[in-house]
């Protein structure tokens, strides 16, 4: 125990433990501002890639768009640390119209539409087996060291355990925090070499371009210019781009098209080969891919 975390009490001679924050309020700004660490913030895993699979881009397509990633995957394991969550897809949309059309609150739309995410983790989880695919659901995360030090790939649900809890949002009903949102916080939470959103176009453009085959490609953007352009539409949930701006370690995100073979290969090497959002102030072709002896 550290010097300042307590002192024995010399009259009864009692550890006492002693505390910036006993006492004190944690609404009050002074000490939310306060609360900070006075050294680098631990990375947990600084060789993990984090890669979110798109369901709707992706794993709805089927075979002809899962197999062909899987296999790059399964490639890449001799070289790279690898974690991977699944989207929900259209069967998350459909229970979230269902949701919607019977007045279901917000919190409980979030629970119905975790359930396609699970279902897709357990999909991929079964191409992966043989090759040490092993799905960890969200109450066994501490033990992620194990299966990667064993060679694992752990694979994970994309869906934030908010559930119930998860705060209504501005307009309209439907939950905020979403996959990307989830697979992005394991990403920044364990200080990750990169964050890889894999989907099925090249990146961000400035319209749909399934709608506006004109739509002009946006290579790398910083979070304010994003905000500033106010797109009708992104391609990742607008609540990622908030994170991504007040990032300790994830402070650069890739979004790349997955159904070009070798995409993904090119990503994890540290090309850009898709769009990078990026927080403002930093270089993000050093965010991009971090070197595991690198602090945030």
């Amino acid at each position: 125990m550290m010097a300042n975390e307590g002192r024995p009490n010399r009259d009864d001679g009692r550890f006492h433990v002693s505390s910036r924050l006993a006492g004190e309020s944690l609404v009050d700004k002074e000490v939310i501002a306060g609360a900070r660490v006075d050294r680098d913030v631990i990375r947990m895993f600084p060789e993990l890639n984090v890669l979110k699979i798109g369901a709707q881009s992706v794993i709805d397509r089927g075979r002809a768009a899962v197999l062909p990633i899987v296999d790059e995957v399964i490639s890449l394991l001799d070289r790279y640390q690898i974690l991977l969550g699944a989207g929900g897809g259209t069967r998350s949309r459909h229970v979230y119209d269902i949701g919607l059309r019977l007045g279901l609150p917000t919190g409980l739309l979030a629970v119905l539409g975790s359930a396609p995410s699970e279902q897709n983790a357990t999909m991929l989880q079964a191409l992966l087996a043989q090759h040490g695919g092993v799905r960890i659901p969200k109450d066994h995360f501490e033990e992620i060291p194990l299966y990667l030090a064993a060679g694992c790939i752990p694979i994970v649900t994309g869906m934030p355990p908010y559930h119930y809890w998860e705060r209504p949002p501005l307009t309209g009903h439907l939950p905020e925090h979403r996959t990307d949102v989830g697979v992005y916080l394991i990403a920044e939470v364990f200080g990750a070499r990169s964050m890889i959103f894999v989907k099925d176009e090249d990146g961000l453009f400035r319209a749909d371009p399934k709608k506006d085959r004109s739509a002009e490609f946006v290579p790398e953007i910083s979070v304010s210019e994003l905000r500033q352009h106010d797109l009708d539409d992104l391609i990742i949930e607008r609540a990622c781009v908030d994170m991504i701006s007040r990032a300790r370690h994830c402070r650069a995100v890739q979004i790349i098209n997955g159904l070009v073979p070798g995409r993904i290969t090119a990503a994890l090497a540290g090309e850009h080969v898709g769009t990078v959002i990026y927080q403002d102030g930093v270089d993000w072709r050093k965010e991009l891919v971090k070197e595991p002896s690198v602090s945030a």
